[in-house]
């Protein structure tokens, strides 16, 4: 018993005595690692553990990963006349996609208009001077070439007719010299038509809410599989972004790029018709089919469309809020393909060329009938 009670005891003994070594050493280990440079100032574990990331966001990685090094900085020297009259020189800066590894860029037309000399940065810095070999002014588009030092990496075209509101979107360029940025958004709307800086409208355009911002001109728009379904031509307003953004459809580079590839001179096809979408409730209020279709709002004098017998409105009403001429023809499908977009003859004669036919099912007097009409060329040549 006297045994069990001196065991007892000296476990007590025992145990007070680590306690107080314990505490004795509690300070000085406390302000020898404040005042130790080798020692963390955390008590947590030395290795950082992330929450992990989603798929979204590594589809986001993954095409920032590729693009960007096929993503190319442009700057062109323009001379230009101060308030002094004297010749200056001045730079812009815009954006651009390698589209090949011998070197071949696609970008916005204004960013090369009235340049007299054109540098190309790559992702690794090197520089390289470019020459302009084709470009397609009523689609502010252009196309240049570097001769690089070694095969460059290069990005795969989509198909932007397939686009659809709400898809997600992802637009890579160099905002105000700030190289390989990225931002993401969606697609907005799309047949978008706006009016470039000279007065020359810019049809069927991609709207998106990525941020777009100057420096982002001539940069690509890719879908989320990485294909070029864009480029990044234009923000609303002045300034900077405020969540509109527009982007030229990259089928509308496709017929010039194949020209320069098969080394003919390129020439952007002409219809000559201006329309206004109507349907559903418009359409029976002016006595249309429901369906509706592109009414003829107004005809080029000598163009294809005159001369194939389209005709114009003969008088003007308003309905609701919308002026509208009526009497002209109804335009209800293009080449079998019904027109229901505001967009639709601008992107069915894009992969046409002058002198190629476009069959239109117009509604008149009540009646559909066909008509064939053979494509002019647009007065805005696209060849230097």
């Amino acid at each position: 018993m006297n045994r069990f009670r001196y065991l007892i005891l000296a476990g007590i003994l025992v145990g007070a005595f680590v306690y107080m070594t314990t505490l004795a050493q509690g300070p000085r280990r406390f302000f020898q690692s404040f005042f130790d440079k080798d020692s963390p100032s955390w008590s947590e574990p030395t290795v950082a553990r992330g929450a992990g990331l989603g798929s979204d966001e590594l589809n986001n990685i993954d095409i920032y990963k590729t693009a960007r090094l096929a993503t190319v900085n442009i700057t062109s020297t323009v001379y230009r006349r101060d308030w002094f009259f004297q010749v200056v020189p001045q730079r812009e800066t815009g954006s651009g996609v390698i589209l090949g590894e011998d070197g071949r860029i696609l970008t916005n037309n204004h960013v090369l208009a009235g340049s007299n000399k054109i540098v190309v940065t790559l992702s690794d810095h090197s520089k390289y001077d470019a020459e302009v070999l084709v470009r397609d002014p009523s689609q502010d588009l252009g196309l240049i070439k570097i001769t690089p030092k070694k095969k460059l990496p290069f990005l795969r075209l989509g198909d932007s007719d397939a686009l659809q509101v709400g898809q997600k979107v992802l637009a890579i360029g160099n905002p105000f010299g700030l190289e390989g940025t990225l931002t993401t958004g969606i697609v907005s709307s799309l047949g978008r038509d706006i009016q470039d800086e000279g007065n020359r409208v810019l049809e069927g355009m991609i709207q998106t809410d990525a941020a777009i911002n100057p420096g982002n001109s001539g940069g690509p728009l890719l879908d989320s599989q990485g294909s070029v379904i864009g480029i990044n031509t234009a923000i609303y307003g002045p300034g900077g972004n405020i969540g509109i953004g527009f982007a030229m459809p990259i089928n509308r580079a496709k017929s010039m790029l194949s020209d320069y590839k098969a080394g003919r001179s390129f020439k952007r096809p002409r219809l000559g018709v201006e329309v206004a979408y109507v349907t559903g409730d418009l359409a029976e209020a002016l006595q249309l089919p429901a369906e509706g279709g592109l009414l003829v709002q107004g005809l080029v004098r000598g163009s294809p469309a005159a001369t194939a017998g389209i005709r114009g409105p003969r008088q003007w009403v308003v309905v609701g809020n919308t002026e509208v001429g009526i009497g002209g023809d109804l335009i209800m499908a293009i080449d079998g393909k019904p027109a229901d977009r505001n967009d639709a003859i601008v992107r069915a004669i894009g992969k046409k060329r002058p002198g190629d036919t476009v069959e239109l099912q117009v509604y008149r007097d009540k009646r559909t009938m066909k008509l064939t009409v053979k494509l002019g060329e647009s007065p805005d040549e696209g060849q230097f």
